[in-house]
C-alpha cells in the first residue's frame, strides 16, 4: 500500500506548531545571545584574579600630630583704686600704651550713650563672629564666654576717649571761656588717674594687651605650674565688666605686659622620644590657621613631659585663649604618596649617554647596533628601546668646569639587547659593550589596561606607605592609576 505524502497544507501547520512552541522570532535569539554572554562574562569574573588599583595622591607622609597648649605669659590682675560705677575706655585685646586710659569711676551712672559704627568697623566684627563660628567645637562651649569678651570689648566705646594733657587756661577774662569748656576736657592729673568732670579716670602703668576677665592663671609661671592647671574641665574664667557699682580693691582688668610667650604642650614618652633634639619648631595654631617658628625644648612638670614653645611674637592673635590647639609641623616632606606593597624592582641594562643618538626626524632617543647581517656583513641599526631612567653619573661634590657637561647613564629594558651586543655612535666605531646591570625601583603603572613599570625615587617612608619624588624623569604623575599589590602581577599584563 503507497504511503501517504503530506500536503503542503499540513507541512505548513506543523511548522506553525513547531515555531510556537519554540517561541522562534529575532527577540528571542538576541536574547539568548546576551543571557550566554553575560553568563560567560560572569563566570569569567569569578574565576579571574582580581587586581586592585590604587590612584597617586600629594601630600605628606602622615598628618602631624596636634596638641592643646597651655599659654603662660607675664600678666597681672588691675584693682580698683576707689569704688563706683565704672566705664570702660580700652577695648578689649587691644594694646594700650603705659598712661592710656582703660576705665573710669563715677560716684552716679554714666548716661548711655549710642555710637554708630563705621563700615570699616562692622566689617572686622563680621569676620571675627565667622572665624569664630568656623573653628566652633560644641564640646569646647568655655570659649564661647572667651570671645562674647572679646566681642563686647570690640564693641565698647568705638568712639573712644583721648585724654591729653593740656594745662587749664589761666585766662580768667577770656571772654569764650565757659563755651571752651564745653568743648574741651579740662582735668586734674595725678600719678594714674585723671579727673573728668564727675568721673576719674584711672590710666594703666605700663604697655601691654587689655582684657576684661580672669581665670586664676595671672601670674603663672614655669616654676609655679602643676600637672593639674592642664585639666580644662575645672578651668572657668570670670567676667570682669560690670555695670553695677564696684568697691576699691575689686578687679577691674587683666594687663598682659610682655610679647614673650610660652606655650606647654604634654608629651607621651613616644611624641618626646621623636622630638627630642629638637630646639626649634614650626606651629599651626588651628583657630585661624596661622603658622609661626618658635625655640623648643623638653621639660618636666610633676614627673611628666611636657613641651615648651617659645615666641616673642603673635600674643595679641590669642590673648584671650589660655588653651589652644596646634599642630606641630614636622613632616616637611612632601611627594607622591604610594603604599609600600606596590613597589618593585627590576634589573636594567645600562648604557653611558655619549652612545646615545636622537633621530632627527623622529626626535627619538635610541642607540645604534653594531652587528652582522645574514649576508655576513657588518651593519649600523638604529633601535630604540624604553628607556626608564636617565641618571647622572657624576661623582658627587665634584664640580664641572665651563666647557664640561655633565655625564648621564641610561636604563634600559634587557629584552631590548642581548649580553655582548655591541653599540656604537653614529660619527664613530668607538664600540661600548652591552653587559653592565643596575637595578631600579619603581610600580606597575596602569593608565592604559596593562602594567607598566615606571620608575620612583623614595623620598620618606614609614610601616605603610612611601613619599616618592613627583620630579622624576619617566617616573609618576598625580593621579596616575598603579597597582596595588604588585606581587600579584608581571610587567605587561593586560589588567582590562
Amino acid at each position: 500500500m503507497p504511503a501517504k505524502k503530506n500536503s503542503p497544507g499540513k507541512l505548513s501547520g506543523y511548522i506553525k506548531k513547531i515555531r510556537k512552541i519554540a517561541g522562534l522570532n529575532i527577540g528571542t535569539a538576541i536574547f539568548a545571545v546576551l543571557f550566554i554572554y553575560m553568563l560567560f562574562s560572569a563566570v569569567l569574573y569569578l574565576t579571574s584574579t582580581h587586581i586592585e588599583s590604587y590612584q597617586v595622591a600629594v601630600g605628606p607622609l602622615s598628618r602631624n600630630e596636634t596638641y592643646t597648649g597651655l599659654a603662660v605669659r607675664e600678666e597681672k590682675n588691675v584693682r580698683a583704686d576707689s569704688g563706683g560705677y565704672v566705664t570702660y575706655y580700652a577695648r578689649e585685646g587691644n594694646k594700650i600704651n603705659a598712661n592710656g586710659v582703660v576705665y573710669g569711676l563715677s560716684a552716679t551712672k554714666t548716661p548711655e550713650t549710642q555710637t554708630k559704627l563705621s563700615s570699616e568697623e562692622l566689617s572686622r566684627i563680621r569676620d571675627d563672629m565667622m572665624s569664630f563660628s568656623k573653628g566652633f567645637d560644641p564640646s569646647k562651649f568655655n570659649k564661647t564666654y572667651s570671645f562674647k569678651y572679646q566681642l563686647e570689648g570690640n564693641i565698647l566705646q568705638y568712639a573712644g576717649v583721648t585724654v591729653e594733657e593740656t594745662p587749664a587756661s589761666s585766662d580768667a577774662d577770656d571772654s569764650d571761656s565757659s563755651e571752651d569748656m564745653q568743648s574741651s576736657t579740662v582735668y586734674n592729673s595725678t600719678a594714674n588717674t585723671v579727673t573728668l568732670g564727675n568721673q576719674t579716670l584711672c590710666k594703666s602703668d605700663s604697655d601691654g594687651i587689655v582684657l576684661y576677665s580672669k581665670d586664676g592663671y595671672e601670674g603663672k609661671t614655669l616654676e609655679n605650674i602643676t600637672a593639674e592647671d592642664f585639666d580644662q574641665n575645672s578651668y572657668h574664667e570670670t567676667d570682669l565688666k560690670t555695670d553695677k557699682t564696684v568697691k576699691a580693691g575689686t578687679d577691674i582688668y587683666t594687663i598682659i605686659t610682655d610679647e614673650r610667650w610660652d606655650l606647654l604642650i604634654p608629651l607621651s614618652e613616644k611624641q618626646a622620644a621623636k622630638l627630642t633634639g629638637r630646639t626649634s619648631i614650626r606651629v599651626k595654631f588651628l583657630k585661624d590657621d596661622m603658622t609661626q617658628s618658635g625655640d623648643f625644648e623638653i621639660i618636666e612638670i610633676d614627673g611628666g613631659k611636657y613641651g615648651r614653645i617659645s615666641f616673642n611674637k603673635g600674643l595679641i592673635r590669642y590673648a584671650s585663649d589660655r588653651f589652644l590647639e596646634i599642630e606641630l609641623v614636622t613632616n616637611n616632606i612632601s611627594g607622591l604618596k604610594i603604599p609600600l606593597t606596590s613597589i618593585v624592582t627590576k634589573e636594567f641594562y645600562t648604557i653611558p649617554d655619549k652612545f646615545a643618538t636622537v633621530n632627527k626626524d623622529s626626535l627619538v632617543t635610541g642607540f645604534y647596533l653594531y652587528q652582522k647581517n645574514k649576508d655576513g656583513e657588518t651593519v649600523k641599526t638604529f633601535t630604540t628601546p624604553t628607556i626608564y631612567a636617565q641618571i647622572a653619573i657624576k661623582s658627587e661634590g665634584t664640580g664641572l668646569s665651563d666647557d664640561e657637561e655633565e655625564e648621564y647613564m641610561y636604563y634600559v629594558d634587557k629584552s631590548a639587547f642581548q649580553e655582548g651586543d655591541a653599540i656604537v655612535t653614529d660619527d664613530s666605531n668607538v664600540k661600548f659593550i652591552v653587559g653592565d646591570t643596575d637595578v631600579l625601583e619603581g610600580v606597575y603603572c596602569i593608565n592604559q589596561g596593562y602594567a607598566v613599570f615606571r620608575r620612583i625615587e623614595i623620598l620618606d617612608q614609614n610601616e605603610e606607605y612611601a613619599i616618592v619624588s613627583k620630579d622624576t624623569t619617566f617616573g609618576l604623575a598625580r593621579y596616575d592609576h598603579i597597582v596595588k599589590n604588585a606581587d600579584e602581577v608581571k610587567e605587561q599584563d593586560i589588567l582590562y
